[in-house]
């Protein structure tokens, strides 16, 4: 954290996707009043974003609740700005019609072992095979045949089919069914030493961030369009909408409830070592 003319600069990491973009689109493009702060954009895959989370890289990073598992010693959750799959989510697809029984010994593509996504198949089917992809790669890896099935996230969750891929599982549906709650997949973490007051600065300036966009959800969707790798307009607000919502505005008990749950059944299962202290920023 360094300061320019009386400015504090917060350092802030999110995924190249549609729904980021748009919850970032007014601190990213000076729509808000952020006072004393200057917030400095970096987008990169959420894989990498959870590994230089390890590092306390960022002072706001989006994170995978899977990945907050490692950092919570250093980072506190917000509670607005997650990405919850309420009955949709991740999705393993396969060049074959297949059910979830006949990954057994399957090579699965995934996007990277600190994900949710990752965690949660491994909750759904145990350990398995696995090879890490980059997320927009994993469709192609796939079709190739050099892996059985992947796991995709972003708008492969939409586009899929297009490519002539069959769905083995939805994550989202899977989880819901064992919970009846949404599925966590992403969150906006801050960096605990920071400080309480400007923590709660942050916070409130991200929710203002996401309030904007949805009250501007045009002009904010255009923006977001340019990551939205194969998506049309239509394909891109429906993403959009899958991600950004009320969930998004504030966890509510629910949504951290679905947090927790995930965390714990992670150690429940031996997947994490230890339970989780979850921290989230009250403002």
């Amino acid at each position: 954290m360094t300061g320019t003319n009386m400015r504090t600069t917060i350092h802030v990491g999110h995924s190249p996707d549609p729904d980021d973009a748009f919850m970032f689109y007014a601190l990213a493009k000076d729509k808000i009043d952020t006072g004393d702060l200057e917030f400095h954009h970096t987008l990169q895959d959420i894989e990498t974003l959870n590994r230089r989370a390890l590092q306390g890289e960022l002072e706001l990073t989006a994170i995978s609740v899977h990945g907050y598992a490692y950092v919570s010693n250093h980072y506190a959750l917000l509670p607005c700005g997650a990405s919850m799959g309420d009955q949709y989510g991740p999705m393993v697809v396969s060049t074959r019609p297949c059910s979830i029984e006949d990954l057994s010994g399957k090579k699965i593509a995934i996007p990277g072992t600190m994900t949710s996504a990752f965690l949660t198949l491994r909750l759904a089917i145990g350990e398995f095979e696995y090879e890490v992809v980059p997320f927009d790669e994993i469709i192609q890896a796939v079709e190739s045949g050099r892996v059985d099935a992947g796991l995709i996230i972003h708008e492969g969750q939409l586009t899929y089919g297009d490519r002539g891929l069959h769905l083995v599982v939805d994550l989202g549906k899977w989880w819901f069914a064992q919970t009846e709650l949404p599925l966590p997949l992403g969150v906006n973490a801050v960096r605990k030493n920071l400080g309480d007051q400007l923590n709660k600065a942050v916070c409130r300036l991200m929710k203002e961030s996401i309030q904007f966009s949805l009250d501007h959800r045009e002009e904010a969707l255009e923006y977001a369009l340019q990551y939205g790798r194969d998506l049309d307009r239509g394909r891109a607000d429906q993403f959009v909408g899958m991600y950004v919502n009320d969930w998004t505005l504030d966890l509510g008990d629910r949504g951290r409830r679905a947090i927790e749950l995930l965390l714990q059944k992670g150690v429940e299962s031996g997947l994490l070592d230890t339970p989780v202290d979850i921290e989230f920023i009250e403002y």
